[in-house]
């Protein structure tokens, strides 16, 4: 079962890999809503994007995203995996959740957008790195501790609704 849950992380980890790469198959502007406000004022300042755009790209992001990657884990781990009560489902959640966090953490954050040109954005390199200290601190936390409320929530939820 283990060898399961770590493949469907890994799953969706792919997932998101994909989102991103869909996102700035036109030049990473089109992932502008991830960057810093300062990184998106000089787009819009640049006129390579508007306010309007930047905030409909992240709206269609998160409606996309956050639904999916629920969707995802849910019919993973009580769909696929038969998960049964809290702490079945808990486990499982927390797994794909923090393997996918892993693989944004390091795969994208630390190599991609760290160590390639694919999410440059021409006349923003002086406002490099793009993904600081701090942000990498707190994407850190939310990663381990937000993934971990989100996994308890979830299962909490589908052990409500199961019983």
């Amino acid at each position: 079962m283990l060898l399961q849950v770590i493949l469907e992380g890994l799953g969706l980890g792919v997932l998101l890999v994909l989102i991103c790469a869909v996102g700035i198959r036109k030049g990473a502007v089109g992932m502008v809503h991830l960057y810093s406000p300062a990184v998106q004022q000089r787009c819009v300042k640049l006129g390579l994007t508007t306010h309007e755009k930047i905030k409909r790209n992240s709206l269609i992001f998160k409606a996309v995203c956050v639904p999916g990657y629920i969707s995802y884990v849910l019919v993973c781990v009580y769909g696929i995996n038969g998960a049964k009560g809290f702490v079945q489902g808990f486990w499982q959640l927390l797994v794909i959740l923090s393997i996918m966090n892993l693989m944004d953490r390091l795969l994208v954050d630390g190599y991609w957008v760290g160590h390639t040109n694919a999410w440059t954005i021409p006349g923003t390199e002086d406002l490099k790195p793009y993904i600081t200290a701090k942000d990498k601190q707190k994407k850190w936390l939310f990663g381990t501790v937000g993934m971990a409320v989100i996994a308890a929530v979830l299962a909490a939820m589908m052990t409500a609704f199961i019983h």
